[in-house]
């Protein structure tokens, strides 16, 4: 079996000009403009590139301080204070690729190569769902064993695990770009969102870490795989960059400009953006002269919740605890919980991380259980809601909900279900209470009508029956 030929659609478009994003940054900063355009994104417009650019070259206490401040208020005014959970799960770390910063890496032979079978699987995902998860993005390297009809079956098992009230309602998928064909054997398996990183949008530096003589050497024919996904019918996309790289100013405004070529093209921009930063991996080679302050690292979350402010923001268990808690404030609204990188990692717990088997070192550990705790208790609301995806709230429905902010509406009635569903089914005496006391005063916030007398009704069928998933 080999990898499917490269074979680009003739639209193949190379939107990133280097010198262009890098005159941008050189431009001095106008704390005038950065009031205008932080008006410009409460009002739900998302950003230009050159726009972005310009509050990220602010540099002043002042106008940063106001970026944080908007960011927080963007993104409670579009999707509530709730965090959605997930849980990735890795089937296999064969890889033909060499990147420089992944433990994966063909040439790091100290990796231990796993790919796990259907059955395998089936365990892993069960573990999952004893912890109460509903929601998982499926990871895959870039090897010839992994092609769609690998992926799309992958899909098809994870869905059919249930057992009780256990049941994974969404399958999200981060593996390496197909052709279109390969794209549609994925979507009929029916999945959530495609995820691709760009890794760095930057030529020369992805060209560095990316040998010559692989895959993913081939910087376009990454660049324009969710194009390939989209036009194949996968209406949901995710793109991400890994910070560290490069000069993190320049992945921002690659992120931003990928999601405005989206947008022009197709009509949808991303379903979600992430922003990952470099970690120690087994092998790796990180250059330290890139990596990004927590303060940076945190600028640029409040300046992608302004530039695209329909988009959901991803913070992933790479970072520490307390700072993800930080960032929860200014725009993050998904993380992931109980997170292991080992394959076949759900099933084994012994509170250590094994490099040879992951690929990269993980920040925060916390379970599922602790990190729902902490989100109660901080007055956010822990959602493991799937239902725009399941309802048809997707790719162009999705943007008609959330870019003016209505998507507000549907998710804080179907976190709080999802939450109680979390509650009853698996959370111990303390997550309870704390889960409990959050679910009275988000309903004593809620304006009095059929919707609130709906959901009362909801809460209760879920507390009383064996009635699940009764989504708006």
């Amino acid at each position: 079996m080999s990898l499917p030929p490269l074979h680009l659609s003739g639209r193949a478009v190379d939107f990133i000009d280097d010198e262009a994003l890098q005159a941008m940054l050189a431009r001095p900063a106008d704390r005038g403009r950065v009031r205008e355009l932080i008006a410009k994104s409460l009002d739900k417009a998302p950003l230009t590139v050159a726009e972005t650019a310009e509050l990220l070259v602010a540099e002043d206490p002042e106008s940063v301080a106001a970026i944080f401040v908007a960011a927080h208020r963007l993104k409670e005014e579009v999707y509530g204070n709730r965090i959605v959970l997930f849980a990735p799960l890795y089937l296999g770390n064969e890889c033909t690729n060499d990147c420089l910063y992944c433990g994966f890496r063909r040439s790091n032979h100290d990796a231990v190569r796993v790919s796990l079978d259907a059955e395998a699987l089936r365990r892993q995902v069960l573990a999952l769902e004893q912890q109460g998860h509903k929601r998982l993005i499926l990871v895959f390297g870039e090897h010839p064993s992994y092609d769609a009809a690998f992926v799309a079956e992958a899909t098809r098992t994870v869905y059919a695990v249930r057992e009780g009230h256990g049941e994974i309602r969404r399958v999200n998928i981060n593996a390496a770009p197909f052709d279109v064909e390969g794209f549609r054997t994925i979507k009929a398996a029916g999945i959530g969102t495609y995820q691709i990183f760009q890794e760095t949008y930057h030529h020369a530096t992805y060209a560095h870490v990316h040998p010559r003589g692989t895959r993913k050497a081939d910087y376009l024919w990454r660049l324009d795989g969710l194009s390939r996904a989209l036009e194949a019918g996968c209406d949901d996309v995710g793109i991400g960059a890994l910070f560290g790289l490069h000069d993190w100013r320049f992945e921002t405004l690659g992120l931003v400009a990928h999601a405005v070529h989206l947008q022009s093209r197709y009509g949808v921009g991303p379903h979600t953006i992430s922003f990952p930063r470099l970690q120690p991996a087994l092998g790796a080679d990180l250059d330290a002269g890139r990596l990004v302050s927590d303060r940076d690292f945190l600028r640029l979350i409040a300046i992608l919740r302004l530039a695209v402010p329909y988009t959901g923001l991803i913070l992933t268990a790479r970072e520490s605890a307390e700072l993800r808690r930080e960032a929860l404030g200014f725009g993050v609204s998904q993380i992931d919980a109980g997170t292991r990188l080992e394959l076949g990692g759900y099933t084994r717990d012994d509170g250590g991380q094994h490099l040879e088997r992951e690929q990269f070192r993980l920040g925060d550990v916390r379970s599922l259980d602790e990190v729902t705790r902490e989100l109660a208790t901080d007055g956010y609301i822990p959602s493991f809601c799937t239902a725009c995806y399941r309802l048809g709230r997707t790719g162009e429905h999705f943007m008609e909900f959330a870019i003016p902010g209505f998507i507000k509406r549907f998710c804080t009635p179907n976190a709080l279900s999802t939450l109680v569903e979390y509650l009853e089914d698996y959370a111990p005496p303390a997550t309870r209470a704390a889960g409990e006391r959050l679910v009275a005063e988000e309903l004593a916030r809620l304006e009095d009508g059929p919707l609130k007398a709906e959901l009362l009704r909801r809460l209760e069928r879920i507390r009383t029956t064996d009635d699940r998933d009764l989504c708006f």
